[in-house]
């Protein structure tokens, strides 16, 4: 996939500067941290598990250059990719940092004017978000195979024809849907990059229509670290993190 690419292209240089300390693969989470400072965080996607070995061989990335991690983005191994997107995410974290925290989704609800009657199409189900959305009155039509939620062929249909934005979980990137996704889209229609997952990099969604990324940045590493080894998921992982954003240039 070409976003896949992207990525790697823009991050090999700092990669080759730098090694990975800890590789922490959690059963919801997957954290990186490189001898940089930086920490990083991807959903963990897991494929079709149909032994005790969810990745393509062994190798210890610990203490190893990060560029060898990082060529795990093009690989054809969901929970390999989990890995190598948690290091792009690492080795972007001192310019997350920089970026404009965004806790409440306030900025998103008001850049996008989301509220009674506007038409949202949210891929991945993102449960606070829904429930908001119900006490707003937003207009919400959800995609998420894993939940059962929504058909995809009707889901495009009316992502095209109907919503004025689209929520896009990250985890797209994980499964290669991002791009098809946004190729069924409507011309008018404004996307949202959002989840733990995201990389915070505009360069890397240049070749794509998406108007903001919304991510999240670790700042207590130790207890993120925990969090992500005890199997928790997003509502832990923002106690000790910021929830940042990013509008993309061609955002209107």
């Amino acid at each position: 996939m070409k976003l896949n690419n992207r990525l790697y292209d823009l991050f090999l240089e700092r990669a080759q500067k730098v090694s990975v300390e800890i590789l922490s693969l959690g059963l919801g989470y997957t954290a990186v941290t490189t001898s940089d400072g930086g920490i990083g965080l991807s959903y963990t996607y897991f494929g079709d598990k149909k032994s005790c070995m969810v990745l393509n061989q062994h190798i210890d990335f610990e203490g190893r250059p990060a560029d060898q991690l990082l060529e795990r983005i093009k690989s054809g191994n969901t929970v390999e990719r989990s890995m190598a997107l948690a290091l792009i995410n690492a080795l972007n974290y001192d310019l997350s940092l920089e970026l404009p925290a965004d806790d409440d989704n306030k900025i998103m609800f008001e850049k996008f004017e989301i509220g009674q009657d506007r038409r949202v199409a949210m891929v991945g189900y993102f449960g606070p978000l829904v429930r908001n959305f119900k006490e707003m009155g937003v207009a919400l039509e959800i995609l998420d195979i894993s939940r059962g939620l929504g058909q995809k062929k009707e889901f495009y249909n009316r992502l095209k024809n109907w919503a004025q934005v689209l929520l896009l979980t990250s985890t797209s990137i994980l499964n290669n849907s991002t791009e098809e996704i946004l190729a069924n889209s409507g011309e008018k229609v404004k996307t949202v990059m959002l989840g733990p997952s995201t990389p915070m990099v505009t360069e890397a969604f240049s070749h794509l229509p998406v108007a903001m990324l919304a991510g999240t940045v670790p700042i207590d590493k130790e207890k993120t670290l925990k969090a992500i080894r005890h199997g928790m998921g997003t509502p832990v992982l923002h106690r000790y993190s910021r929830k940042i954003f990013l509008t993309l240039p061609d955002f209107i």
